[in-house]
């Protein structure tokens, strides 16, 4: 069978969806916006949660921590499951678990319920994601593929960005709890349309026990270790911590078990022989360096608009916003260019775009504020629409039907990981130019230079004005001139971070020549490029 062989229940030829097959669409879209949102829905509202649940600034970086952990676990996991209990019964309990899960989050008093409840909703609300894309792929004809595909990638790009303004918003004006309870009346309508689009399926209980358990036990291991490791080894001082050691042993046995599966198991839980497919590897390389420019930005400009100009986190999530409105505009377009520009051509246009963006925003300064994020805002969310979508488009079209459902856990969670990996070398790379930085801003503002005389003895001489202590305002002098070279210092340093996410999206566009364009069916010659396809 060519790998352009019809995907959907009718074959080729079906000119258009049928009601129930959009409905299965929107409801797959409907679950992978509700998982993408909570990934950062409690960003925001961190402060107030871990007030509320007796948790330290360290030990509330696991509310997000351990949604991230156990959603990369299941994402690949979700093709077989799907697989195993029919895809109607698998998404409806998932659903019910993600609001169950979202519950106890709402309700919860104490960090271990809390880091329970987000354990859960991940593990639940990873299923969601990669089978948003399975329906599609497999719910619509090539004609209309494109429409869906946009569908999912705009969800993709603002969910992400969506999750802290929420998150923020409902915490300074409602209260925090509703970051989980909001999942309720979404979680009874998303059940509604699965009900409605999806057909009831046999489930195969019996190959459960029959399973690759090894390949299981070992992605399980690997990936949540793994996780924990990128996430935490900042905070930890990586090796230095015995948690971080033993979990990286962990996760190396894991993933050694992971590989051997995949030559002893009859069917492996997870197919990495896909990957060597050029096509499929090289849209999977290039999404993996996208999520990491995503999660870095998503991370890198609140940072800054909090540390620098001073925004609360509402205030952020609106500069933030702005990359979703070339998404929103951009989405009944794309999908008429994607049967008629060649969608190399579009991958590379987003990526420099992409780039571009992040080139703009290495020219911060100390005085920079959230309204001079808004060209490289908007030039950022085109970029990543406009090579998001073709990438989706492009990770279907190298894959069979068959294929589908591992192809879809494979490419999110490339995204997934992408975003971990470069948030892990972004904590290291900033932690590390931020030192250097303040070392030789210090060395050159030495209590002997110019300026330094002029600022010290301005400042003192405001502050003795309003205390009338000369020691006192002396020492907050020295203070205020020590925050004024932190602040430069980092400054410099998210300046240089932005250069680097930009260098490295420029790097991947040579993997572009190797992506595939999708051949889409037009409704007067489908049946000719069907049997074309497969000759």
């Amino acid at each position: 069978m060519s790998r352009d062989t019809p995907t959907s229940p009718g074959g080729e030829s079906e000119e258009k969806a049928s009601l129930t097959s959009w409905i299965a669409v929107f409801a797959g879209a409907l679950g992978a916006l509700m998982a993408t949102l909570d990934i950062s829905i409690t960003n925001s509202a961190l402060p107030q949660i871990q007030g509320e649940i007796g948790a330290t600034g360290t030990e509330g970086t696991w509310i997000s921590t351990g949604y991230l952990m156990s959603e990369i676990v299941m994402i690949p996991l979700a093709g077989w499951l799907s697989r195993t209990f029919g895809l109607r019964n698998f998404l409806i309990t998932m659903a019910i678990l993600f609001t169950l899960f979202s519950v106890i989050c709402g309700l919860s008093n104490s960090l271990p319920q809390m880091v329970i409840g987000r354990i859960g909703q991940g593990f639940t609300g990873g299923a969601l994601i990669p089978t948003a894309q399975m329906i599609i792929r497999t719910r619509l004809p090539r004609s209309q593929l494109p429409v869906g595909m946009s569908l999912f990638g705009v969800i993709v790009i603002l969910g992400p960005i969506l999750g802290p303004v929420l998150g923020g918003w409902l915490a300074e004006n409602v209260s925090w709890h509703w970051c989980f309870f909001l999942n309720l009346p979404v979680c009874c309508g998303l059940i509604a349309l699965l009900l409605l689009g999806l057909p009831p399926e046999k489930s195969h209980a019996e190959s459960f026990w029959q399973a690759d358990w090894l390949g299981i036990i070992g992605l399980s291991a690997g990936l949540s270790s793994l996780t924990v490791v990128l996430e935490e080894g900042q905070r930890e001082r990586w090796f230095e911590s015995q948690m971080i050691v033993t979990l990286s042993l962990v996760c190396v046995v894991g993933l050694l078990l992971l590989l051997v599966a995949q030559f002893t198991a009859k069917r492996p839980v997870i197919r990495l022989a896909l990957l060597g497919n050029l096509r499929f590897l090289s849209v999977v390389v290039i999404v993996f360096v996208v999520g990491c420019g995503l999660y870095c930005v998503l991370y890198l400009l609140p940072q800054f608009l909090s540390g620098i100009a001073g925004y609360n986190a509402q205030q952020s999530g609106m500069v933030l916003l702005i990359s979703g409105i070339p998404s929103l505009l951009l989405m009944p377009i794309l999908p008429r260019l994607l049967g008629k520009v060649d969608i190399r051509l579009m991958v590379i246009s987003g990526i420099l775009l992409f780039s571009i963006s992040c080139f703009l925003d290495t020219s911060l300064t100390a005085q920079s504020v959230g309204a001079d994020f808004t060209w490289s805002q908007l030039l950022r969310g085109a970029g990543q629409i406009m090579a998001m979508l073709p990438l989706n488009q492009a990770s279907m079209a190298a894959v069979t039907a068959e294929e589908a459902a591992d192809a879809a856990g494979l490419y999110n969670m490339a995204r997934n990981l992408g975003g971990s990996v470069g948030l892990a070398l972004m904590a290291v790379f900033v932690d590390q130019r931020n030192k250097l930085h303040d070392d030789v801003v210090r060395e050159s503002v030495s209590a002997n230079s110019g300026y330094a005389h002029d600022y010290l003895a301005a400042s003192s001489a405001n502050y003795l004005s309003h205390v009338g202590d000369s020691a006192y305002a002396n020492m907050q002098a020295l203070a205020s001139l020590a925050g004024q070279i932190q602040q430069q210092a980092m400054v410099i340093t998210w300046s240089e971070t932005f250069w680097l996410l930009g260098f490295a999206l420029l790097c991947c566009i040579p993997l572009t020549l190797l992506l595939r364009s999708p051949r889409y069916a037009s409704p007067g010659n489908a049946k000719v490029k069907t049997a074309a396809s497969r000759s």
